[in-house]
């Protein structure tokens, strides 16, 4: 390759640094993705063994294993832009199944903060994915990684809930919540009150962009989320609940890696495929 052909393909595709740290690490198929770089440490902290490595721009990865499975982490940042960088990088180092682990808050009066909520689908108010399909396209999880997920929370004795939750490019507004100086946008009040009325779970930030990332690209996907705030009841607290998570994230892709070594013993490319 020539060197203007080197240039092109990075002004196209990104920051190569990231990807050369990241290959170094020898991340397996399945990748937790919390937002905060600090997690993967906790994470890290949970597995049988791991490598730990700081990435630019405040990005953090792990690779080891769990109960036997290969396991990796990548910190995504805040918001679906950021995912969205991080992404592409791993789908070119031949990751395909993604489970986001992070944090939300519970439009439910009946949800307690540390339980957490595992989306299977996600209203589209990222900013990010509309400019990859057409806003109808739906932000669906993986139905293989949601029941590891289900099966991992129940066999870890915790609270959880399985729905819908909401995906806001604005930590403030966008998710109805007043601003500076006390500001508060008619969008944002709007927003607010149609989600409950809709039964939508949980607000956050990245789900939706990565589900439907994912199902573009013909890669697996879910979400857990530990609950941090109420916002009905207007309780706050961590609660214990990102550790369970992040525990519970782990065990789902245990699961996962049995599940799919039974299919190809089967003859299947997964689960779901006919007569398995």
């Amino acid at each position: 390759m020539t060197d203007e052909n080197v240039k092109t393909a990075t002004a196209n595709s990104g920051d190569r640094r990231r990807i050369n740290a990241l290959s170094e690490i020898d991340l397996p198929r399945y990748v937790l993705l919390p937002g905060d770089p600090d997690r993967v440490d906790l994470m890290a902290g949970q597995w049988d063994e791991a490598r730990v490595i700081d990435l630019p721009r405040g990005y953090r990865a792990a690779s080891g294993t769990y109960k036997g499975a290969r396991i990796g982490a990548v910190s995504t940042m805040v918001g679906a832009p950021s995912l969205d960088s991080i992404f592409a990088d791993l789908a070119q180092l031949g990751v395909d199944t993604f489970i986001r682990v992070g944090t939300c808050g519970t439009l439910k009066e009946d949800i307690a903060t540390g339980s957490l909520i595992i989306n299977d689908a996600s209203v589209r108010l990222d900013g990010t994915s509309h400019f990859y399909v057409r806003n109808e396209f739906p932000a669906a999880a993986s139905f293989e990684v949601t029941f590891s997920l289900v099966d991992a929370a129940v066999a870890n004795g915790v609270a959880y809930r399985v729905g819908t939750g909401c995906t806001s490019g604005s930590f403030f507004a966008g998710q109805g919540r007043p601003a500076y100086n006390g500001y508060v946008s008619l969008e944002g009040e709007r927003i607010l009150e149609e989600m409950k009325r809709a039964g939508i779970l949980n607000f956050e930030m990245e789900t939706a962009a990565l589900l439907t990332l994912s199902r573009l690209y013909g890669f697996r996907a879910g979400s857990v989320c530990s609950v941090v705030a109420n916002r009905i009841t207007g309780v706050w607290g961590e609660s214990g609940g990102v550790a369970r998570a992040c525990q519970v994230a782990a065990d789902a892709v245990k699961r996962l890696t049995e599940w799919d070594r039974k299919a190809r013993q089967a003859g299947h490319a997964n689960i779901t495929s006919p007569d398995f």
